[in-house]
Protein backbone atom coordinates (compact mmCIF):
# COMPACT_ATOMS: atom_id res chain seq x y z
CA UNK A 1 0.00 0.00 0.00
CA UNK A 2 1.22 3.18 -0.73
CA UNK A 3 -2.00 5.36 0.26
CA UNK A 4 -0.43 7.69 2.88
CA UNK A 5 2.48 8.90 1.99
CA UNK A 6 1.01 11.95 0.33
CA UNK A 7 2.79 14.83 0.40
CA UNK A 8 1.29 18.16 0.85
CA UNK A 9 -0.58 18.73 -2.09
CA UNK A 10 -0.29 15.06 -3.53
CA UNK A 11 -2.88 12.12 -3.22
CA UNK A 12 -1.82 8.71 -2.93
CA UNK A 13 -3.48 5.83 -4.32
CA UNK A 14 -1.88 2.27 -5.11
CA UNK A 15 -2.89 2.22 -9.05
CA UNK A 16 -3.51 5.09 -11.24
CA UNK A 17 -5.25 4.56 -14.44
CA UNK A 18 -4.55 6.81 -17.33
CA UNK A 19 -8.28 6.72 -19.58
CA UNK A 20 -11.24 6.04 -19.05
CA UNK A 21 -12.32 4.55 -22.57
CA UNK A 22 -13.57 1.01 -22.37
CA UNK A 23 -10.36 -0.52 -21.44
CA UNK A 24 -9.58 1.83 -18.44
CA UNK A 25 -12.91 1.21 -16.90
CA UNK A 26 -12.80 -2.50 -17.46
CA UNK A 27 -9.58 -2.61 -15.60
CA UNK A 28 -11.27 -0.52 -12.72
CA UNK A 29 -13.94 -3.00 -12.19
CA UNK A 30 -11.23 -5.70 -11.68
CA UNK A 31 -9.79 -3.69 -9.11
CA UNK A 32 -12.23 -2.39 -7.18
CA UNK A 33 -13.49 -6.42 -7.38
CA UNK A 34 -9.90 -7.12 -5.82
CA UNK A 35 -10.54 -3.94 -3.37
CA UNK A 36 -7.40 -2.16 -5.01
CA UNK A 37 -7.79 1.33 -3.98
CA UNK A 38 -7.33 3.02 -7.43
CA UNK A 39 -8.25 6.30 -9.47
CA UNK A 40 -9.32 6.37 -13.22
CA UNK A 41 -8.14 10.40 -14.69
CA UNK A 42 -9.61 10.54 -17.79
CA UNK A 43 -8.34 14.19 -20.18
CA UNK A 44 -12.18 14.71 -21.43
CA UNK A 45 -15.11 12.67 -20.20
CA UNK A 46 -15.78 8.98 -19.88
CA UNK A 47 -15.65 7.60 -23.47
CA UNK A 48 -13.67 10.60 -25.28
CA UNK A 49 -12.82 9.40 -28.13
CA UNK A 50 -15.79 7.64 -29.28
CA UNK A 51 -17.70 11.02 -28.17
CA UNK A 52 -15.34 13.43 -30.11
CA UNK A 53 -12.84 11.01 -32.42
CA UNK A 54 -15.15 9.43 -34.64
CA UNK A 55 -17.35 9.79 -37.91
CA UNK A 56 -20.95 10.33 -37.39
CA UNK A 57 -22.24 7.72 -39.13
CA UNK A 58 -19.73 5.40 -37.48
CA UNK A 59 -21.07 1.68 -35.97
CA UNK A 60 -19.40 -0.97 -34.07
CA UNK A 61 -17.87 -3.88 -36.15
CA UNK A 62 -18.60 -6.19 -33.87
CA UNK A 63 -22.65 -7.38 -33.02
CA UNK A 64 -24.57 -6.02 -29.63
CA UNK A 65 -24.21 -9.51 -28.17
CA UNK A 66 -20.07 -9.25 -28.01
CA UNK A 67 -20.92 -5.65 -26.50
CA UNK A 68 -19.39 -6.85 -22.45
CA UNK A 69 -17.24 -6.04 -19.96
CA UNK A 70 -16.81 -7.24 -16.46
CA UNK A 71 -19.88 -7.15 -14.67
CA UNK A 72 -21.89 -6.24 -17.30
CA UNK A 73 -23.11 -6.59 -21.06
CA UNK A 74 -25.80 -5.58 -23.53
CA UNK A 75 -29.36 -5.86 -22.51
CA UNK A 76 -31.01 -4.64 -25.47
CA UNK A 77 -33.56 -6.54 -27.64
CA UNK A 78 -31.12 -5.89 -30.81
CA UNK A 79 -28.33 -8.43 -29.57
CA UNK A 80 -27.99 -8.99 -33.67
CA UNK A 81 -27.44 -5.30 -34.42
CA UNK A 82 -24.47 -2.62 -34.34
CA UNK A 83 -24.24 -0.09 -32.03
CA UNK A 84 -24.40 3.37 -33.15
CA UNK A 85 -21.74 6.07 -32.22
CA UNK A 86 -23.90 7.69 -29.29
CA UNK A 87 -25.28 3.86 -28.30
CA UNK A 88 -21.33 2.69 -27.53
CA UNK A 89 -21.46 6.36 -26.02
CA UNK A 90 -23.93 5.33 -23.56
CA UNK A 91 -22.78 1.83 -22.95
CA UNK A 92 -19.82 2.95 -21.83
CA UNK A 93 -21.17 6.05 -19.99
CA UNK A 94 -23.61 3.89 -17.84
CA UNK A 95 -21.05 1.20 -17.35
CA UNK A 96 -18.80 4.17 -15.11
CA UNK A 97 -21.97 5.33 -13.46
CA UNK A 98 -23.57 1.85 -12.59
CA UNK A 99 -20.85 0.71 -10.78
CA UNK A 100 -19.69 4.33 -9.35
CA UNK A 101 -16.40 3.90 -10.67
CA UNK A 102 -13.33 6.16 -9.18
CA UNK A 103 -13.10 8.71 -12.33
CA UNK A 104 -11.64 12.15 -12.41
CA UNK A 105 -12.92 13.54 -15.63
CA UNK A 106 -11.45 16.84 -17.07
CA UNK A 107 -7.64 15.81 -15.59
CA UNK A 108 -4.84 16.14 -18.49
CA UNK A 109 -2.19 13.86 -17.66
CA UNK A 110 1.10 15.86 -18.62
CA UNK A 111 3.82 13.39 -16.97
CA UNK A 112 4.34 9.90 -15.39
CA UNK A 113 7.71 9.47 -13.76
CA UNK A 114 9.12 7.12 -11.69
CA UNK A 115 9.42 8.28 -8.40
CA UNK A 116 11.35 6.02 -5.34
CA UNK A 117 7.99 4.43 -4.22
CA UNK A 118 6.29 3.76 -7.54
CA UNK A 119 5.15 6.88 -9.82
CA UNK A 120 4.58 10.03 -9.63
CA UNK A 121 1.60 11.09 -12.29
CA UNK A 122 1.12 15.02 -12.40
CA UNK A 123 -1.73 16.42 -14.13
CA UNK A 124 -3.49 19.68 -14.69
CA UNK A 125 -5.42 19.07 -11.31
CA UNK A 126 -2.35 18.29 -9.40
CA UNK A 127 -0.36 15.15 -8.66
CA UNK A 128 -0.64 11.54 -7.58
CA UNK A 129 1.60 8.97 -6.28
CA UNK A 130 0.96 5.13 -6.55
CA UNK A 131 2.70 2.35 -7.01
CA UNK A 132 1.27 0.88 -9.94
CA UNK A 133 0.47 2.80 -13.60
CA UNK A 134 -2.31 1.12 -15.82
CA UNK A 135 -1.77 2.98 -18.91
CA UNK A 136 -5.23 2.99 -20.86
CA UNK A 137 -5.23 6.02 -22.98
CA UNK A 138 -5.94 4.09 -26.32
CA UNK A 139 -4.15 2.65 -29.14
CA UNK A 140 -5.78 5.69 -31.58
CA UNK A 141 -4.63 9.18 -30.12
CA UNK A 142 -2.81 10.27 -33.41
CA UNK A 143 -2.79 9.63 -36.96
CA UNK A 144 -0.42 7.03 -38.43
CA UNK A 145 0.63 9.50 -41.57
CA UNK A 146 2.82 8.06 -44.16
CA UNK A 147 6.14 10.74 -44.80
CA UNK A 148 4.67 11.00 -48.45
CA UNK A 149 2.05 13.16 -46.82
CA UNK A 150 4.14 15.92 -46.87
CA UNK A 151 4.64 16.43 -50.92
CA UNK A 152 0.56 16.77 -51.55
CA UNK A 153 0.77 20.12 -53.60
CA UNK A 154 -1.09 22.97 -51.41
CA UNK A 155 -4.34 22.70 -53.70
CA UNK A 156 -5.29 19.11 -52.48
CA UNK A 157 -7.03 19.10 -48.82
CA UNK A 158 -5.52 16.51 -46.38
CA UNK A 159 -8.11 14.96 -43.65
CA UNK A 160 -7.75 12.12 -41.45
CA UNK A 161 -9.72 9.34 -40.70
CA UNK A 162 -9.68 10.99 -36.99
CA UNK A 163 -10.60 14.08 -38.26
CA UNK A 164 -12.81 12.80 -40.66
CA UNK A 165 -16.78 13.41 -39.56
CA UNK A 166 -19.37 13.55 -42.54
CA UNK A 167 -18.83 14.17 -46.00
CA UNK A 168 -19.96 17.85 -46.23
CA UNK A 169 -16.88 18.84 -44.55
CA UNK A 170 -14.79 18.23 -47.73
CA UNK A 171 -14.25 20.63 -50.09
CA UNK A 172 -16.51 19.87 -53.84
CA UNK A 173 -14.53 17.51 -55.60
CA UNK A 174 -12.95 14.69 -56.22
CA UNK A 175 -11.42 12.44 -53.16
CA UNK A 176 -8.43 10.12 -52.86
CA UNK A 177 -8.66 7.68 -49.61
CA UNK A 178 -5.54 6.00 -48.66
CA UNK A 179 -6.02 2.94 -47.54
CA UNK A 180 -8.39 -0.44 -47.57
CA UNK A 181 -8.98 -1.24 -43.90
CA UNK A 182 -12.18 -1.33 -42.05
CA UNK A 183 -11.90 2.76 -41.81
CA UNK A 184 -10.49 3.36 -45.31
CA UNK A 185 -13.70 1.28 -46.87
CA UNK A 186 -16.59 2.86 -44.96
CA UNK A 187 -15.18 6.36 -45.67
CA UNK A 188 -14.90 5.64 -49.40
CA UNK A 189 -18.28 3.99 -49.22
CA UNK A 190 -20.33 7.27 -47.62
CA UNK A 191 -18.15 9.41 -49.57
CA UNK A 192 -18.95 8.50 -52.68
CA UNK A 193 -22.80 7.61 -52.19
CA UNK A 194 -22.48 11.76 -51.32
CA UNK A 195 -22.09 12.54 -55.09
CA UNK A 196 -17.98 12.72 -55.10
CA UNK A 197 -15.98 10.89 -57.86
CA UNK A 198 -13.66 8.77 -55.38
CA UNK A 199 -10.35 6.70 -55.73
CA UNK A 200 -9.25 4.19 -53.05
CA UNK A 201 -5.80 3.40 -52.93
CA UNK A 202 -5.71 -0.41 -51.62
CA UNK A 203 -2.94 -2.50 -49.87
CA UNK A 204 -2.77 -4.99 -47.94
CA UNK A 205 -6.23 -5.89 -46.60
CA UNK A 206 -8.03 -8.50 -44.71
CA UNK A 207 -11.70 -9.40 -46.48
CA UNK A 208 -14.44 -11.03 -44.67
CA UNK A 209 -17.45 -11.38 -45.66
CA UNK A 210 -20.33 -9.63 -43.11
CA UNK A 211 -22.78 -13.51 -43.01
CA UNK A 212 -21.88 -16.66 -44.02
CA UNK A 213 -23.82 -19.81 -43.66
CA UNK A 214 -26.75 -18.11 -42.34
CA UNK A 215 -24.27 -16.62 -39.18
CA UNK A 216 -22.56 -13.57 -38.74
CA UNK A 217 -18.68 -13.68 -39.43
CA UNK A 218 -17.94 -13.04 -35.89
CA UNK A 219 -20.21 -15.64 -34.55
CA UNK A 220 -17.89 -17.95 -36.66
CA UNK A 221 -14.80 -16.49 -35.79
CA UNK A 222 -15.80 -16.98 -31.39
CA UNK A 223 -16.59 -20.18 -31.97
CA UNK A 224 -13.15 -21.41 -33.85
CA UNK A 225 -11.50 -19.56 -31.28
CA UNK A 226 -10.07 -16.99 -33.61
CA UNK A 227 -10.80 -13.93 -31.01
CA UNK A 228 -9.11 -15.86 -28.36
CA UNK A 229 -5.46 -16.78 -30.20
CA UNK A 230 -2.75 -15.89 -27.63
CA UNK A 231 0.04 -13.20 -28.22
CA UNK A 232 2.30 -15.88 -26.78
CA UNK A 233 1.34 -18.52 -28.93
CA UNK A 234 1.77 -16.92 -32.89
CA UNK A 235 4.92 -17.08 -34.40
CA UNK A 236 5.56 -13.00 -35.26
CA UNK A 237 3.74 -10.95 -32.47
CA UNK A 238 5.01 -7.26 -34.09
CA UNK A 239 4.03 -8.67 -37.58
CA UNK A 240 0.23 -10.04 -36.15
CA UNK A 241 -0.34 -6.19 -33.97
CA UNK A 242 0.01 -4.55 -37.63
CA UNK A 243 -2.27 -6.64 -39.20
CA UNK A 244 -4.88 -4.51 -40.51
CA UNK A 245 -9.15 -4.26 -39.51
CA UNK A 246 -10.83 -6.51 -41.97
CA UNK A 247 -13.31 -5.37 -44.39
CA UNK A 248 -16.68 -5.42 -42.47
CA UNK A 249 -19.45 -3.10 -41.76
CA UNK A 250 -21.96 -2.57 -39.19
CA UNK A 251 -25.21 -2.09 -40.59
CA UNK A 252 -28.67 -3.07 -39.86
CA UNK A 253 -28.90 -4.74 -43.23
CA UNK A 254 -25.17 -6.87 -41.91
CA UNK A 255 -24.27 -5.52 -45.80
CA UNK A 256 -21.22 -6.93 -46.98
CA UNK A 257 -18.20 -4.01 -47.69
CA UNK A 258 -15.61 -5.11 -49.76
CA UNK A 259 -13.71 -3.62 -53.46
CA UNK A 260 -16.47 -5.97 -55.49
CA UNK A 261 -19.10 -3.78 -53.53
CA UNK A 262 -17.22 -0.59 -53.74
CA UNK A 263 -16.62 -0.55 -57.61
CA UNK A 264 -20.01 -1.39 -58.10
CA UNK A 265 -20.98 1.96 -56.54
CA UNK A 266 -17.84 3.61 -58.39
CA UNK A 267 -15.50 3.40 -56.28
CA UNK A 268 -12.28 3.27 -58.46
CA UNK A 269 -9.83 1.12 -56.87
CA UNK A 270 -5.53 1.83 -57.14
CA UNK A 271 -2.74 0.29 -55.85
CA UNK A 272 -0.83 1.01 -52.79
CA UNK A 273 -0.05 5.09 -53.02
CA UNK A 274 4.21 4.92 -52.85
CA UNK A 275 4.60 8.52 -53.96
CA UNK A 276 3.83 11.88 -54.96
CA UNK A 277 5.32 14.05 -57.57
CA UNK A 278 4.65 17.54 -58.32
CA UNK A 279 0.64 17.12 -58.97
CA UNK A 280 0.80 13.15 -60.05
CA UNK A 281 0.51 10.75 -56.92
CA UNK A 282 2.00 7.12 -58.27
CA UNK A 283 0.77 3.80 -56.89
CA UNK A 284 2.47 0.37 -57.12
CA UNK A 285 1.56 -2.33 -59.73
CA UNK A 286 0.73 -4.52 -57.17
CA UNK A 287 -2.98 -4.03 -56.78
CA UNK A 288 -3.90 -7.35 -58.16
CA UNK A 289 -1.35 -9.06 -55.66
CA UNK A 290 -3.02 -7.76 -52.50
CA UNK A 291 -6.37 -8.30 -53.74
CA UNK A 292 -5.45 -12.34 -54.73
CA UNK A 293 -4.07 -12.19 -51.30
CA UNK A 294 -7.15 -11.39 -49.21
CA UNK A 295 -9.32 -13.64 -51.24
CA UNK A 296 -7.04 -16.39 -50.44
CA UNK A 297 -6.85 -16.04 -46.43
CA UNK A 298 -10.19 -15.48 -46.35
CA UNK A 299 -10.79 -18.38 -48.35
CA UNK A 300 -8.89 -20.52 -45.63
CA UNK A 301 -11.10 -19.17 -43.19
CA UNK A 302 -14.46 -19.92 -44.75
CA UNK A 303 -12.88 -23.49 -45.22
CA UNK A 304 -12.28 -23.97 -41.46
CA UNK A 305 -15.89 -22.88 -40.83
CA UNK A 306 -16.98 -25.72 -43.67
CA UNK A 307 -14.56 -27.69 -41.70
CA UNK A 308 -16.17 -26.97 -38.21
CA UNK A 309 -19.85 -27.19 -39.53
CA UNK A 310 -18.73 -30.76 -40.94
CA UNK A 311 -17.80 -32.07 -37.50
CA UNK A 312 -20.82 -31.13 -36.03
CA UNK A 313 -22.71 -33.89 -38.10
CA UNK A 314 -25.11 -31.04 -39.20
CA UNK A 315 -25.86 -28.23 -42.05
CA UNK A 316 -26.38 -24.96 -41.00
CA UNK A 317 -27.57 -22.63 -43.84
CA UNK A 318 -25.11 -22.67 -47.30
CA UNK A 319 -23.92 -19.69 -47.96
CA UNK A 320 -22.35 -18.92 -51.71
CA UNK A 321 -18.41 -17.92 -51.23
CA UNK A 322 -17.92 -14.40 -52.13
CA UNK A 323 -16.86 -13.83 -55.79
CA UNK A 324 -13.29 -13.10 -56.16
CA UNK A 325 -12.51 -9.47 -56.06
CA UNK A 326 -12.36 -8.25 -59.34
CA UNK A 327 -9.59 -5.79 -60.71
CA UNK A 328 -8.97 -3.94 -64.50
CA UNK A 329 -6.50 -6.01 -66.20
CA UNK A 330 -3.91 -2.94 -65.77
CA UNK A 331 -5.00 -0.66 -62.97
CA UNK A 332 -3.09 2.95 -63.45
CA UNK A 333 -0.49 3.75 -61.64
CA UNK A 334 -0.59 7.33 -61.92
CA UNK A 335 -3.19 9.68 -61.70
CA UNK A 336 -3.46 13.93 -62.08
CA UNK A 337 -4.20 15.57 -58.44
CA UNK A 338 -6.26 18.21 -60.66
CA UNK A 339 -8.66 15.76 -60.28
CA UNK A 340 -8.21 15.74 -56.61
CA UNK A 341 -9.55 18.37 -53.89
CA UNK A 342 -8.54 16.34 -50.85
CA UNK A 343 -7.24 13.11 -49.60
CA UNK A 344 -8.62 11.08 -46.89
CA UNK A 345 -5.63 9.41 -44.78
CA UNK A 346 -7.16 6.00 -43.57
CA UNK A 347 -3.39 4.48 -42.37
CA UNK A 348 -4.29 3.38 -39.69
CA UNK A 349 -3.30 4.98 -35.93
CA UNK A 350 -0.94 5.70 -32.62
CA UNK A 351 -0.99 6.14 -29.51
CA UNK A 352 0.53 9.17 -27.97
CA UNK A 353 2.63 8.92 -25.37
CA UNK A 354 4.51 12.12 -25.27
CA UNK A 355 3.77 12.42 -21.37
CA UNK A 356 5.24 8.96 -20.63
CA UNK A 357 8.80 9.84 -19.17
CA UNK A 358 9.83 6.51 -18.39
CA UNK A 359 11.67 4.85 -20.47
CA UNK A 360 10.04 1.53 -22.28
CA UNK A 361 9.19 3.00 -25.76
CA UNK A 362 11.71 1.38 -28.77
CA UNK A 363 13.03 3.20 -31.51
CA UNK A 364 9.51 3.43 -33.36
CA UNK A 365 7.86 4.89 -30.48
CA UNK A 366 6.18 1.40 -29.55
CA UNK A 367 5.52 0.80 -25.86
CA UNK A 368 7.80 -2.09 -25.16
CA UNK A 369 5.62 -5.07 -23.21
CA UNK A 370 4.82 -8.43 -23.16
CA UNK A 371 0.87 -8.96 -23.09
CA UNK A 372 0.56 -6.16 -21.63
CA UNK A 373 3.28 -5.91 -18.61
CA UNK A 374 5.47 -2.94 -19.45
CA UNK A 375 9.19 -3.01 -19.37
CA UNK A 376 8.99 -1.25 -16.06
CA UNK A 377 8.26 -2.51 -12.33
CA UNK A 378 4.25 -2.10 -11.68
CA UNK A 379 3.79 -0.52 -15.11
CA UNK A 380 0.84 -2.50 -17.41
CA UNK A 381 -1.05 -1.07 -20.46
CA UNK A 382 -4.83 -2.24 -21.85
CA UNK A 383 -6.74 -1.67 -24.75
CA UNK A 384 -3.75 -2.34 -27.78
CA UNK A 385 -3.70 -4.65 -30.70
CA UNK A 386 -3.74 -8.09 -30.25
CA UNK A 387 -2.23 -6.94 -26.75
CA UNK A 388 -3.20 -10.74 -24.97
CA UNK A 389 -5.53 -12.00 -27.38
CA UNK A 390 -6.50 -11.02 -30.94
CA UNK A 391 -9.38 -9.46 -29.39
CA UNK A 392 -7.89 -7.19 -27.10
CA UNK A 393 -8.62 -3.63 -28.45
CA UNK A 394 -12.64 -4.59 -29.29
CA UNK A 395 -14.54 -3.98 -26.39
CA UNK A 396 -15.39 -7.33 -25.58
CA UNK A 397 -11.93 -8.26 -25.64
CA UNK A 398 -11.14 -6.10 -22.46
CA UNK A 399 -12.53 -8.16 -19.98
CA UNK A 400 -10.56 -11.00 -20.12
CA UNK A 401 -6.98 -9.34 -20.53
CA UNK A 402 -7.99 -7.41 -17.47
CA UNK A 403 -9.12 -9.76 -15.36
CA UNK A 404 -4.97 -11.51 -16.48
CA UNK A 405 -3.25 -8.23 -16.10
CA UNK A 406 -5.08 -7.00 -12.48
CA UNK A 407 -4.11 -10.41 -11.00
CA UNK A 408 -0.21 -10.31 -11.94
CA UNK A 409 -0.89 -6.39 -10.54
CA UNK A 410 -2.45 -7.22 -7.53
CA UNK A 411 0.69 -10.10 -6.97
CA UNK A 412 2.75 -7.27 -7.50
CA UNK A 413 1.57 -5.24 -5.15
CA UNK A 414 1.54 -8.02 -2.67
CA UNK A 415 5.35 -8.88 -3.30
CA UNK A 416 6.09 -4.95 -2.51
CA UNK A 417 4.12 -5.12 0.77
CA UNK A 418 5.89 -8.24 1.85
CA UNK A 419 8.96 -6.58 1.09
CA UNK A 420 9.98 -8.92 -1.62
CA UNK A 421 13.77 -8.50 -2.84
CA UNK A 422 12.28 -8.05 -6.31
CA UNK A 423 9.82 -6.26 -7.27
CA UNK A 424 10.25 -6.82 -11.07
CA UNK A 425 6.68 -8.37 -12.69
CA UNK A 426 7.39 -11.28 -14.78
CA UNK A 427 5.53 -11.96 -18.20
CA UNK A 428 2.06 -13.57 -17.57
CA UNK A 429 1.85 -17.17 -19.35
CA UNK A 430 -0.43 -19.04 -20.37
CA UNK A 431 -2.39 -20.97 -18.12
Amino acid sequence: MIAGRARAGHRAVDVVVVGAGHAGLAVSRCLAERGIEHVVLERGEVANAWRHERWDSLRLLTPNWQSRLPGYGYTGAARDGFMTLPEVVGFIDRYARQFRMPVQTHTNVSSVRAAADGYRVTTDRGEWWCAAVVLASGACNWPAFPTLRQELPTSVASVSALGYRNPDQLEPGGVLVVGASASGVQLADEIVRSGRNVWLAVGEHIRLPRVYRGRDIQCWMDELGVLDERHDAVDDIVRARRVPSPQLVGSPERSNIDLNALRERGVQLVGRLVGISGNKAQFSGSLSNHCAMADLKMARLLGRIDALVASAGHAPECSERPRPTCVDASPRIALDLASIRTVVWATGYRPDYRWLEVPVLDTKGRLRHDGGVVDAPGMYAMGLPFMRRRKSSFIHGAEDDARDLTAHLAGYLDRRSGGSASTRPRAIRAP
